[in-house]
């Protein structure tokens, strides 16, 4: 990790030609226009945004890639999880080609992970791929999904299904924006920073228990989190850019998490993402402590952190009626973890010590399961 200035990061992702930069740090959305084209020759590009999100930073970008010399058109789509679908990647897919996006030219993601994803396979897709810019504007998306090339849209199935590995040319994590957050999607992707502690950085999972407030006040603080986070991430994905192996590491209590998701049919006023995450984490320490692989008082140490920050952390918080179990055990089956009909989980041997456990016992999960749900 190479520091810029003191309020300023930037972390190289060293993929060959796949390299790339994420620079994080206040005031970098204003600067878009000209760190894009140092970096890239063609000087059209498409913006890719929500509603949300557009409606406050849409027309500064535009204004930055003008200054600049990139001529750009926009769509804006609607907010939240369902836009995750064949229907708004075909919608994305007809407007790059009607704009006459060339390979050379820029696909840019304004937004948070579902506009992250979304558009980086729009952009992988369009003429067999085009340049691609992430401008990450939640801290799930600086910390996560900005970085490491997945994308992808959900199907009936389960989440995030259907896609493909697609590298971005450049992550720009403006922290101002963060300030915009709702304490919800704060606390949200806060649940996928201290993931990165949980899987091999106890340090770190150390540092915020007592740095966690000042993280979330902003600062040097918050930008020290981030810049660790996606640190931790770029070494992961260095080394297995396509999770054939440690990769799978960062998918820590995601296989819990996304089969929460499904079962509320990805509805947001019952669960967002990084909630499911947050949850799934104490499940996989509790569940990791059934199977006698660490001490219970380590699940009770993680939900402890993650339910002082405001996070949900066991199931009976969801809002709602949940599916019955088998639903839920079918959800696990669909996940992308799941290998030869083999059940895979994230579990730990201690903190940070988080390992891949192949075969793992679906009577054993089910039986979980249920002594977890809400009686």
């Amino acid at each position: 990790m190479t520091k810029v200035e003191t309020s300023e990061r930037l972390v190289h992702v060293p993929l060959g030609e796949r390299s790339y930069d994420i620079l994080i740090g206040p005031g970098l959305m204003a600067r878009a226009g000209g760190e894009i084209s140092t970096r890239i020759k063609g000087r059209r590009a498409a913006i890719v945004t929500d509603e949300n999100v557009g409606a406050r930073y849409l027309d500064g970008l535009m204004d930055s890639l003008q200054t600049d010399g990139i001529e750009a058109v926009s769509v804006t789509l609607p907010a939240g999880e369902k836009t995750k679908s064949f229907d708004y990647l075909t919608k994305v897919c007809d407007v790059l080609l009607e704009a006459r996006i060339e390979r050379n030219d820029t696909v840019i993601a304004l937004g948070g992970g579902v506009i992250g994803d979304l558009t980086g396979f729009a952009a992988g897709i369009v003429r067999r791929g085009v340049r691609f810019v992430q401008i990450p504007t939640s801290l799930l998306s600086q910390v996560d999904s900005s970085v490491g090339g997945k994308t992808g849209i959900n199907a009936r199935q389960g989440k995030n299904l259907i896609g493909i590995f697609n590298q971005p040319d450049l992550v720009l994590a403006d922290t101002d924006v963060l300030d915009t957050l709702s304490e919800r999607e704060f606390r949200a992707g806060y649940a996928e920073v201290a993931k990165y502690g949980l899987i091999d950085k106890p340090d770190f999972f150390e540092w915020l228990e007592k740095n966690w407030r000042d993280v979330f006040a902003g600062g040097a603080a918050r930008i020290e989190a981030i810049a660790v986070s996606c640190q931790a991430k770029a070494d992961v994905v260095a080394a297995d850019e396509r999770e054939n192996g440690r990769r799978a590491l960062l998918n820590l209590g995601h296989t819990f998490g996304h089969a929460l998701e499904a079962a509320t049919q990805y509805d947001s006023s019952r669960l967002v993402h990084g909630e499911g995450v947050s949850i799934g984490m104490v499940l996989a320490h509790r569940f990791s402590a059934r199977m006698n692989l660490v001490s219970p008082d380590l699940a009770d140490r993680v939900e402890a952190h993650l339910k002082a920050v405001g996070l949900p952390t066991r199931m009976d918080q969801i809002p709602g009626e949940l599916p019955p179990t088998d639903v839920l055990m079918d959800a696990i089956a669909q996940d992308k973890k799941v290998k030869s009909g083999k059940l895979t989980f994230i579990l730990t041997r201690g903190l940070g010590q988080s390992f891949v456990a192949d075969d793992v016992p679906a009577s054993e999960v089910q039986r979980f399961i249920e002594e977890m749900r809400p009686s």
